[in-house]
């Protein structure tokens, strides 16, 4: 593993990582019980680590190696060898975060971060403002959309092909500190400079709130922060005080999940009655910790209907398993991903951090929904093998886990080991999966700014309206044709001729979905893109059929 290591290792360098990793293991184990007063459940903030972690006979070890050994080592890299060797032992989502990945990773769970709030794009090898963010640093600047940022600070960046998380590290910075930007705006020639004071910039759980009818809400959350509960709560009462909402369509589709706490403090809105058992956890270092409903509803809800899919994770899994089991609601979708294991974070001395397993949850009913992972190269590759056995198509290809019968409250028979399988299914749109809709499904984000930059009105397609534009905008031919120029001077050539009749209509569909985000935001993107989705309609159709039964008792 290292160029210096002889050809021939003696026996104490072949065991020396299994031997630090049996060492490691050994004292993390003891001090994880030995420290009495460590918190039970801790997901919203880091959690103080076990003493010990980290010092007495690995360090003392890899003190003698790094002075006495024969040859020369890399400490450090000696050191991530037992650390990844070590948590390979235990379970997939344990794992370890260098000081550097850990502010990012960090951000997508605390809901925000410090920048200059711009949305951009590389277009052409330019980066190109999308939006700036409202009220943030960069419209406060007066940075505007169509921009193209071609110097930061004293780092000329167009034209010389930085990735786009290399452009976000040099844009982000420290709360109060600021940025020079040099901008080129329309056809000018001339370099204007901004400077930007970076600032707190959310980043937003929910993605859109909005109604679907006269009667059904619709609440997109791609994840769970610590602002998700806030923002669902705001979401709800905009929906319910102000435009009537009685039903309402969650949607958890490729959502990851996050903090625990976050799911169960919405699931407590969606149930009236107080102390309703909502999830537990449980481990062997960690006692059993339940979280029931409060009773406090601030808005009511009636029909519930909660999408689901492969990417539905974690916290995802969690809302949906309780209204699951306790018969609160329909799931509607495909077989979630099946995490079912509860991480707490410790920071290391480094500025690192550990994100170790410390217990499992439980739905309800009892179930435990982690899919197993003794094999994993089993586990890694599980979600192809469910396009491979045609689960992704048909219900009856479901692979079920654990055939242990867990009932709900209805008496309904429900199964765990392995996600959340829906009430209702519906099938992977396998037209998403051809190549030819593939290929310029990836051109229609830079397509659609450079044709509202150049050929479009924006203005007069904006002045409409978003619900107008819904229903009379139409994507013709011609601008179909171009996109497929656009990705043929992109080094995709195709022809529509070419093109089979349900990938014209879908990507017509999705480039209209795009000009309606572009236009009109998120909002715009998701009503044009749920009027075709196959989710959202079996949905509107399982409100209408518990609406149709409850009228009919009466």
């Amino acid at each position: 593993m290292h160029q210096d290591r002889p050809s021939a290792p003696n026996k104490f360098s072949i065991w020396l990582p299994l031997l630090f990793a049996i060492v490691l293991v050994t004292g993390m184990l003891l001090g994880m019980r030995m420290q009495s007063n460590m918190p039970k459940l801790v997901v919203e903030q880091e959690a103080p680590g076990p003493e010990g972690i980290g010092q007495g006979k690995v360090e003392e070890i890899l003190r003698y190696v790094e002075a006495k050994y024969v040859d020369a080592v890399d400490k450090e890299a000696l050191t991530q060898e037992v650390i990844d060797d070590l948590l390979s032992r235990l379970d997939p989502h344990s794992n370890y975060i260098s000081a550097e990945e850990l502010q990012a990773v960090n951000e997508q769970l605390k809901g925000n971060f410090d920048g200059i709030g711009v949305e951009f794009m590389v277009l052409d090898d330019t980066i190109v403002v999308v939006t700036p963010l409202a009220g943030g640093p960069s419209e406060t600047a007066g940075i505007l959309s169509g921009d193209r940022i071609v110097q930061i600070a004293d780092s000329t960046i167009a034209g010389v092909g930085m990735d786009s998380d290399d452009i976000i590290k040099m844009l982000r910075g420290e709360k109060g500190t600021d940025v020079q930007i040099g901008i080129l705006r329309g056809k000018e020639t001339k370099l204007r400079q901004f400077t930007v004071t970076r600032d707190e910039i959310p980043m937003n759980s929910v993605d859109v709130a909005y109604m679907l009818d006269a009667n059904t809400g619709y609440i997109k959350v791609n994840r769970f922060s610590a602002t998700t509960y806030e923002e669902f709560m705001k979401a709800l009462e905009e929906l319910v005080e102000n435009q009537g909402m009685e039903d309402l369509v969650l949607d958890l589709r490729h959502n990851p999940g996050g903090y625990l706490q976050q799911a169960t403090n919405m699931l407590s809105q969606l149930f009236k009655e107080k102390d309703k058992l909502l999830v537990y956890t449980e481990g062997d270092a960690v006692s059993r910790s339940e979280y029931t409903s409060t009773g406090r509803n601030f808005f009511d809800v009636e029909d519930i209907v909660v999408l689901i899919d492969e990417g539905s994770a974690s916290a995802s899994e969690i809302v949906a398993g309780a209204i699951q089991d306790h018969d609160r609601g329909v799931i509607i979708g495909r077989r979630s991903f099946g995490k079912g294991l509860v991480q707490e974070q410790y920071k290391l001395r480094d500025g690192a951090a550990l994100r170790l397993t410390v217990a499992r949850y439980y739905t309800p009913s009892g179930r435990s929904i982690q899919k197993p992972y003794d094999d994993p190269e089993a586990y890694e590759h599980e979600m192809y093998d469910r396009y491979e056995t045609g689960e992704m198509e048909a219900a009856q290809n479901i692979l079920i886990q654990d055939s242990t019968e867990y009932y709900t409250d209805n008496g309904r028979i429900v199964y765990g080991g392995g996600g959340i399988m829906p009430d209702v299914f519906v099938p992977i749109d396998t037209l998403s999966l051809d190549e030819d809709y593939l290929t310029l499904r990836q051109y229609v984000p830079q397509y659609v700014f450079r044709y509202l930059g150049e050929e479009a009105d924006p203005a007069a397609l904006t002045e409409q309206g978003l619900d107008r534009f819904v229903t009379s905008f139409s994507i013709d031919d011609a601008l179909l044709q171009g996109l497929i120029t656009y990705a043929e001077e992109h080094g995709d050539p195709l022809t529509a001729d070419a093109l089979s009749e349900p990938v014209k209509r879908a990507t017509k569909h999705m480039l209209k979905a795009r000009i309606a985000k572009q236009l009109f935001e998120d909002e715009g993107y998701y009503k044009v893109w749920n009027m075709e989705d196959a989710m959202v309609k079996e949905a509107l159709k399982a409100i209408a059929r518990s609406t149709s039964l409850t009228a009919s008792q009466q």
